[in-house]
């Protein structure tokens, strides 16, 4: 089988969830294990990969997933708790209360607090209470909004705990020969030291 062919084959997980999920507007409950299958089904069929590392793969995307997901449950039940408790209107009239510019408050909102959201909870958390936030000292919704996601580009490297630079960065990287070869060419002798490295660099 050509290249072409064989690349084209490995967008069709990727093809399917855009199908399910924009087009067919499918919940994820479905639409997730359909891109699941399809994707066990080419690492059997197509690639020739054994049913035990497929399983294996599997167990450890079970558990990599329930990991973000423990940390979306945390994430969520924050957002909840602020407005349960009337906790998003003190914090809206306490930084309404630092200053009346509105530089200063996207600054504050958006990217102080909207990065210390981010860091301890991620997954989108900021856009849930920097933007409202935003909305209720008066800044429209679009500024709010873009506001909010031109700065959240900053922290999102390592938000929720590190998550992107521990499971993306550290996990994806790390097994990778050149990789070991290129970090002992500059000199870090272990991993840790390098992923420290790339972390300070983003």
């Amino acid at each position: 089988m050509s290249t072409g062919s064989l690349a084209l084959l490995s967008l069709l997980p990727i093809i399917s969830v855009a199908i399910f999920l924009v087009l067919l507007r499918w919940p994820a409950s479905r639409a997730m294990p359909i891109a699941y299958l399809v994707a066990a089904g080419l690492a059997l069929l197509v690639w020739e990969v054994s049913a035990t590392k497929i399983l294996a793969a599997s167990i450890n995307g079970l558990i990599v997933a329930g990991t973000l997901i423990y940390i979306i449950f945390g994430a969520i039940l924050l957002l909840n708790t602020l407005q349960q408790s009337g906790a998003i209107a003190t914090i809206r009239q306490g930084f309404s209360d630092i200053t009346p510019d509105r530089r200063i408050q996207v600054i504050i909102i958006a990217w102080l607090f909207g990065s210390f959201i981010e860091g301890s909870a991620g997954f989108g958390t900021p856009a849930a209470v920097a933007v409202p936030l935003m909305v209720g000292l008066g800044f429209p919704a679009m500024a709010a909004v873009v506001a909010g996601m031109i700065i959240q580009s900053t922290p999102v490297s390592f938000g929720a705990m590190g998550t992107p630079i521990l499971v993306g960065v550290s996990t994806g990287l790390s097994a990778d020969p050149e990789m070991a070869a290129y970090a002992a060419e500059r000199g870090f002798a272990e991993w840790d030291q390098f992923l420290e490295f790339i972390a300070a660099r983003v």
